[in-house]
This record gives C-alpha cells, sequence and structure tokens, in this order.
C-alpha cells in the first residue's frame, strides 16, 4: 500500500519513469522462486540507490528488470511465439541456455536484464536474459530499432534480435506463461495506479487553470458549466484512485499474511481484470476533458513540453500494455469461472448497501448477470459494471456524502449524460470541487 501511494505521486511527475520502475518491482515475486539466482540479485533489486552504469551485474549496486513477451506473428497470442531456446549444459528451471529469434516489444532495453519468454522442447518456458554474459562480454540482444510512440517518448522502448542469447530458465520448462502471468498481476496493477495518477495530474492542472482564468467577467471555475465539468471529473479520479488502492490493498494482505479466509485473494482475481480495463479505458476521454478545460493552451506542445498533451499522449499506453481492454475483459470472465467470485463480491458490496438505491440495485443484478455469463459478447459490460459497483461502494465508505452521492446519481442511477459535465443540477458542486483540491 505504501508503495503503491509512493507510484501514484510517481506518476503525477514523470510517467515515462514508471515502466523499468513497474517491471522490475514485478518481477520479484517470478524470481524468488529460483533460490541460487535471487541470491545473486537481492539486494541490487532492493538497493535504493540508482546505478546508471553499463556493467555487468556482478559489478553494479543496484539493477533494473524490463520484460519482452510480444512477437510480431502474435501480439497478445504469446501462444504463438517462435523465438527457441536451447540448453548449453543441462535443463530445466535454474539451467543455462541460449535464445535465438526477436520481439516486437523489448520494453526499456536499457535495463540490466529482461524477462523473456521463448520455447524449448518442452513448450514456452520463462528466462532471465541479463544484459552481460557471465563470461564478461556484452549478451546477444541486438536492438534493430526504437519504437517511434505516440507517447511515452522518455522511455525507451524496443525491437531486438536474440543472437545465441544467454538466458537462465526461472520456473518450470514448459510453464512460461503462468509464471511470467505472476509478473504481469504485478504489473497491471501498476497500469491502474499510474493511470488514476494521470487522472489527478491532469485534473490539478485544469482546476488551477480554472480558478486564475478570467473570462466573460469572472474566473472560470466560477461559470456553471465549467463548476459542472470540473466536479465531474473529480467524481471520476477519486473514484479511479480509491478502485486503485483498494487493488492494491488486496495484494497486499493476500501476499502478506493478512487473508485467512481467502476473500482479498478472490478481489484480487476479480478486479485485477476490472480495474485494469475500466480505470485506464476511462484515462483517455478524462485528459481530453481535462485538456480542453485550458482551452488551446492545453493542445499546445510548447516543444514538447506542453503539461496537458503529454498526459494526453501519454494516458493510452497503460490500456494497451499488459494486456488491452478485451483480454481483460476474457480475464474476467476467466477469474469468474474460478472459485466463489459473486460471493467474494458480494461481501465486498456488502457495507455499503442500503446507502444508495442506484446500488442496491446494480448490486441486486449482478450475480444473475454474472452467472448467465455464457459468451464473451457483453464481457466489457460486465467489466465496466462490476467496476462501478466497487468504486460507488468505496466512495460511499471513505468520501464525503456529497461525493458519493454525485457518483452514484450520475454512474449509477441515470442521471448522468454520458459525457463530462453533465451531472444533474441537484450536485453539491462546491463541496466535490473543494474536496479534490490540492492542500
Amino acid at each position: 500500500m505504501a508503495r503503491a501511494a509512493g507510484y501514484f505521486l510517481h506518476a503525477q511527475i514523470e510517467a515515462g519513469s514508471l515502466c523499468p520502475t513497474t517491471m522490475t518491482f514485478a518481477s520479484i515475486p517470478v524470481l524468488r522462486s529460483e533460490e541460487a539466482l535471487y541470491g545473486l540479485l537481492r539486494d541490487k533489486l532492493f538497493s535504493r540507490r540508482h546505478d546508471p552504469r553499463d556493467l555487468p551485474l556482478e559489478q553494479k549496486h543496484s539493477m533494473l528488470i524490463g520484460m519482452g513477451m510480444t512477437e510480431k506473428q502474435g501480439g497478445s497470442d504469446v501462444r504463438s511465439n517462435t523465438t527457441a531456446a536451447r540448453p548449453l549444459n543441462g535443463s530445466g528451471r535454474g539451467a543455462a541456455y541460449t535464445l535465438t529469434g526477436h520481439k516486437w516489444f523489448f520494453s526499456a532495453p536499457m535495463c540490466d536484464a529482461h524477462m523473456v519468454l521463448a520455447r524449448t522442447d518442452n513448450g514456452l518456458s520463462c528466462f532471465f536474459v541479463p544484459r552481460w554474459r557471465p563470461d564478461g562480454h556484452k549478451n546477444g540482444v541486438l536492438v534493430q530499432r526504437l519504437k517511434d510512440k505516440l507517447g511515452n517518448r522518455s522511455n525507451s522502448s524496443s525491437e531486438v534480435e536474440f543472437e545465441d542469447a544467454y538466458g537462465v530458465m526461472v520456473g518450470d520448462e514448459g510453464r512460461g506463461i503462468p509464471t511470467i502471468i505472476e509478473m504481469a498481476n504485478h504489473t497491471r496493477l501498476d497500469c491502474v495506479i499510474g493511470s488514476a495518477g494521470l487522472m489527478r495530474h491532469a485534473l490539478v492542472q485544469a482546476i488551477h487553470h480554472a480558478r486564475h482564468r478570467s473570462a466573460f467577467g469572472k474566473y472560470l471555475a466560477e461559470q456553471p458549466l465549467m463548476r459542472n465539468v470540473l466536479a465531474d471529473l473529480a467524481l471520476e479520479s477519486e473514484a479511479a484512485t480509491a478502485l486503485a488502492l483498494r487493488l492494491a490493498r488486496a495484494i497486499d494482505r493476500s501476499e502478506h499474511g493478512q487473508d485467512a479466509d481467502g476473500f482479498e485473494a478472490a478481489m484480487r482475481r476479480l478486479l485485477t481484470p476490472v480495474a485494469k480495463f475500466w480505470i485506464c479505458k476511462r484515462g483517455a476521454a478524462f485528459a481530453q476533458e481535462a485538456m480542453e478545460c485550458l482551452g488551446g493552451n492545453g493542445y499546445v506542445e510548447s516543444g514538447g513540453e506542453g503539461v496537458m498533451a503529454r498526459i494526453y499522449r501519454e494516458m493510452p499506453l497503460n490500456s494497451i500494455w499488459e494486456g488491452a481492454g478485451n483480454i481483460m475483459a476474457l480475464d474476467l470472465l476467466r477469474g469468474l469461472r474460478k472459485g466463489d467470485a459473486i460471493a467474494a463480491l458480494a461481501q465486498e458490496l456488502a457495507p455499503a448497501r442500503g446507502s444508495a438505491a442506484a446500488l442496491d440495485r446494480l448490486a441486486d443484478a449482478l450475480p444473475a448477470r454474472i452467472e448467465a455469463m455464457a459468451t464473451e459478447t457483453e464481457a466489457r459490460r460486465l467489466a465496466q459494471d462490476v467496476a462501478l459497483a466497487v468504486q460507488a461502494a468505496l466512495l460511499v465508505q471513505t468520501a464525503p456524502p456529497a461525493v458519493a452521492a454525485a457518483f452514484c446519481a450520475s454512474r449509477l442511477g441515470g442521471e448522468w449524460g454520458q459525457a463530462f459535465g453533465t451531472l444533474g443540477a441537484g450536485t453539491d458542486f462546491d463541496g466535490v470541487i473543494a474536496r479534490a483540491l490540492p492542500q
């Protein structure tokens, strides 16, 4: 939880440095499964002192780790990967291999090592591929080009070829996808927190501008329509933050012995795809509306330094990276078929029942909809509604009544016009905006 709060603040300063931070953090649970390898890396992974030097790992006091899963012929379908791994001396977990093939997206190529999927005779396996070989020579990871991306420009992404690249198998042979999915579940958490952080950053920029810019005889923040827009953005931002931190809490408790009945593990399985789908999906529309609050000045790059333009270009990344919307919706369906997800969701919503009629109606309807979900066609709508129900329940329990009431009335009660700035006239605009002001 403490790390999640720090990451939320980090996202509001510079999102481009989040990627290697995320992947290094997410690699630790996977690497722990290889005791000998982890023993060599642990202190470097937990070091708080950045070491930018390009040196063999034994000469460094800290390290960063990237990831290489995607190949051009498969995209999200990593089962179609063709990169091949050949054993050097012995096989199986902890053994050394050479890798030959390519990666279409190789995240943060400047990192000291990468977690990579490659195919052995027994199927896809996970490998730790360092930048330097044990013999002191550079590894056979050849950068073909850097990606010319829409945003996230301060963080390199690349295409690479492996020419007999040295790697160590992590996890069981042929179980590479389940092994690296453990890493992906942590990176998906950071996609959620990062999007919520960017929303907060954009909201603060919009509110600040509106409180200092005069038009038609008074500040923009005093204009009724602008107050509606700002309040609506504030609701969305707080709901995103609440859901992101709820997911972080589920991971925290399920991993640290605070989940005797398995409830937090069930919520983690449920909320990871739900929050990744909904919050990251909402980010782009949120950034566009916040940019519009600044008018033409928000659209101007100013030599690449335009804050709102940079946020706008950054926003779509978290929705695409680590599984786009359809992948998350399908992952939700898989999670619903395992364990008692319906009971866990009911337990999550129970403390907020009776506080808002719209929330009660949605909570009553969700179990039957989940049970009846026989095809994938409506999976996105289900992910959306689960997200909204959990967000509403969290705000009822943690936010001032004005915020919770406005969220439930607009997102659940049909009083919203499906565009920001369409809250009902009975909304406590002053109370919602005051809640969002930086202190």
